[in-house]
C-alpha cells in the first residue's frame, strides 16, 4: 500500500516536473532571444546614435561623404531612408522616437539596425552581417572625431556627456597611456596612431584602444563580451537535482503519512473483530489528525450504540417476561374457571397485559426511531397555552384523585406564548412528563412555562417522593428506574423520559430534573430556543 501511494505521488510529481522542464526549456529559449536582442541593441546604440546625430547636422552632400567613409571603416552597407519607406510596428516606431536603435535579426549572425536621424522622419539603416573589429574601430573613430574638437582639459567632460546622451552598451573611458593595460608593443602601436585590441583580464572579453591626436589620452572601449546564452544542460541538471530532492521529501512525508494511515487501518481491523475500546492518537491538527479524531468519535458512538443496544435487549427481555408470564397464568386460569364471571375477569386481565405489551412495543419503536437520527422535523408556530390545556384535558381524567393544574406562566411576547417547534413531538414530550408525574404524584401536578427572547422553558412538577440527586443524570437513560418495585406498581416501562430527552435534543434543547421548590416532589424541565430553523 505504501509503495502504491508513494509511486502515485512520486509519479505525479515527476509528471509535473517534466512539464515544468519543458516549459523551462521554452522559457529559456525565449529568455535567450530577449537577452540576445538586448545585447545587440546595447552594442549598436552608442555607435549608431553618434552617426545618426552627426548626419542630422549635415546637408545631403556631407551625408553621402560620411556614409561612404563609415561604410569603408565598418564594412557595413549604410543608407538614409524615409521612415515611411520602412516597415515598422508600433513598438519599433516608439523606440525610434525615443532616440533608441532598433535591431531586427535577419540571420544567425546578421541584423538590420535602424536609428532615427535627429528629429527628422529619416532613418539610418545598416545591414550588419557580423559584429567585427571594424565596428569597434568605427566606434573609436567616431568618438575620437568628436573629442578632438574640444580642448584636452574638456575631453573627459565631453566623453561623459556622450556616454550619457548616446547610451553606449559598453564601457568608454579616457586614460593616460601608461595606465592602460597594454604591453610595450601595443603601447607603441597606439602611439603610432594604430588601433589595438587586447584580451580582457577575465579572458572572455576584449578591449579596444586608440590614441587621440595631440592629446595625452588613450581612448578605451570595452570590455566587449560575447553573449553566452544559458545552456540547456544547466536546466537538465537542475531538473535532475530537483527530482531527487522532491523524491526524497515526498518519500519522507509519505512514509510518515503511511505510518499514521496504517495505524487507522489496524485500529479499524481491531474494532471489526470486536475490540470496541480501540482508539488512535489524534496527533497533529492536519487532515490525518482530523480523520483520527473523526475515527475516534465514530468508535465511541459505535461503542455507545452497541452498549445501549445490549442494554436495551436485556431490558426488553426483562420487560416482556412479566406480561408474558401473566398471560400464561391467565390462560391457565381461563381454562380452570368454573363460572363465566371468573372467565371474564381473567380475560380482562389478559387484555390489560396485551395492552401493556402494545404500549411497550410502541415506546420501543418511538425510541428506536429517535435514536437512529434526526426525524423529518417540520417546525411550526405552537401556542404553549393551547398545548398545556390539551395535555391537561387528555391526562387529568386518568387519575381523578390528582389535580392537574396550570401554574403562573410568564411570557415577554405581546402577541401570546408562541414558539417554533415540531407540534407532534413536543406534544409527546410534554405528555410523557405529565404521565410520569401522574404516576408518582400524591395529590397535585402543576404545569408552568417561561418564555423569553432567547429561551423557552416548560416545568412539570409533582408532590410525589421526587428523584434522588444521584439519579438526576441517569433518569433519562432507557429502562432506568429509581425504585423498581414502586415503578412497576405505578406503571411505565422506563422509556418515556428517554423519548423526552431525544425529542428535546432534536429541538437543540435540554431535558433536566430537579427538586420542586413549590410542591416538594420532582420538577422535570424542558428548555430550548423559541426560534428554530424551519425545515
Amino acid at each position: 500500500m505504501s509503495n502504491s501511494i508513494f509511486l502515485r505521488i512520486y509519479g505525479g510529481m515527476l509528471a509535473v516536473l517534466v512539464l515544468v522542464a519543458l516549459l523551462g526549456v521554452l522559457s529559456l529559449h525565449l529568455v535567450n532571444e530577449v537577452r540576445a536582442a538586448q545585447h545587440r541593441e546595447g552594442l549598436a546604440q552608442g555607435t549608431f546614435s553618434l552617426m545618426a546625430d552627426n548626419l542630422a547636422q549635415q546637408n545631403d552632400t556631407e551625408r553621402k561623404r560620411s556614409l561612404l567613409m563609415w561604410e569603408r571603416l565598418m564594412g557595413v552597407p549604410l543608407a538614409v531612408q524615409p521612415m515611411a519607406a520602412v516597415s515598422l510596428d508600433g513598438a519599433q516606431r516608439a523606440r525610434l522616437y525615443r532616440g533608441l536603435v532598433v535591431v531586427e535579426k535577419t540571420g544567425p549572425h546578421a541584423a538590420r539596425v535602424l536609428r532615427r536621424v535627429g528629429q527628422q522622419d529619416l532613418l539610418l539603416v545598416a545591414q550588419v552581417k557580423q559584429v567585427s573589429e571594424q565596428l569597434a574601430r568605427a566606434t573609436l573613430y567616431l568618438l575620437a572625431d568628436e573629442l578632438v574638437r574640444y580642448p584636452v582639459t574638456e575631453q573627459q567632460q565631453r566623453l561623459e556627456q556622450l556616454k550619457q546622451d548616446k547610451g553606449f552598451g559598453f564601457g568608454v573611458a579616457l586614460q593616460r597611456i601608461e595606465r592602460a593595460s597594454l604591453d610595450d608593443d601595443q603601447r607603441r602601436r597606439v602611439e603610432e596612431g594604430d588601433t589595438v585590441m587586447a584580451l580582457g583580464r577575465d579572458g572572455d572579453s576584449i578591449r579596444v584602444f586608440a590614441g587621440l591626436a595631440g592629446s595625452p589620452w588613450v581612448l578605451e572601449i570595452g570590455p566587449l563580451y560575447q553573449l553566452n546564452p544559458y545552456p540547456p544542460q544547466l536546466l537538465v541538471l537542475i531538473a535532475l537535482l530537483g527530482l531527487s530532492l522532491i523524491g526524497l521529501v515526498v518519500y519522507l512525508l509519505v512514509r510518515q503519512l503511511e505510518r499514521r494511515v496504517s495505524g487507522l487501518e489496524s485500529a479499524a481491523a481491531r474494532i471489526a473483530h470486536g475490540s470496541l475500546d480501540t482508539r488512535v492518537p489524534a496527533g497533529d491538527a492536519d487532515s490525518v489528525g482530523r480523520l483520527a479524531q473523526a475515527f475516534n468519535g465514530m468508535a465511541e458512538h459505535l461503542q455507545r450504540s452497541l452498549t445501549m443496544q445490549r442494554e436495551l435487549v436485556r431490558a426488553v427481555s426483562h420487560e416482556l417476561r412479566t406480561p408474558v408470564a401473566r398471560l400464561r397464568f391467565g390462560l391457565e386460569m381461563v381454562e380452570a374457571a368454573a363460572t363465566e364471571q371468573a372467565r371474564a375477569k381473567h380475560l380482562a386481565g389478559m387484555d390489560g397485559d396485551i395492552q401493556d405489551l402494545d404500549e411497550l412495543v410502541d415506546e420501543m419503536l418511538t425510541y428506536a426511531r429517535l435514536e437512529q437520527g434526526a426525524p423529518a422535523l417540520r417546525f411550526q408556530p405552537v401556542d404553549l397555552d393551547a398545548l398545556l390545556t390539551r395535555v391537561i384535558d387528555e391526562l387529568a381524567p386518568l387519575r381523578p384523585g390528582v389535580r392537574v393544574l396550570r401554574g403562573n406562566c410568564d411570557s415577554t411576547a405581546a402577541d401570546g406564548a408562541w414558539v417554533e417547534a415540531e407540534p407532534r413531538y413536543l406534544h409527546r414530550a410534554v405528555q410523557n412528563l405529565v404521565s410520569n408525574a401522574l404516576r408518582h404524584a400524591e395529590s397535585e401536578v402543576r404545569l408552568t412555562y417561561q418564555l423569553g427572547p432567547q429561551l423557552c422553558r416548560i416545568d412539570v412538577e409533582d408532590d410525589g417522593p421526587g428523584v434522588p440527586e444521584s439519579y438526576w443524570e441517569r433518569i433519562f437513560t432507557p429502562f432506568t428506574r429509581v425504585d423498581d418495585s414502586r415503578t412497576r406498581a405505578s406503571g411505565g416501562h422506563g422509556l418515556g423520559l428517554s423519548i423526552v430527552r431525544r425529542i428535546i435534543h432534536w429541538h437543540t434543547g435540554r431535558a433536566t430534573v430537579s427538586r420542586s421548590a413549590r410542591l416538594g416532589g420532582a420538577c422535570f424541565s424542558l428548555a430550548w430556543p423559541p426560534r428554530q430553523t424551519l425545515q
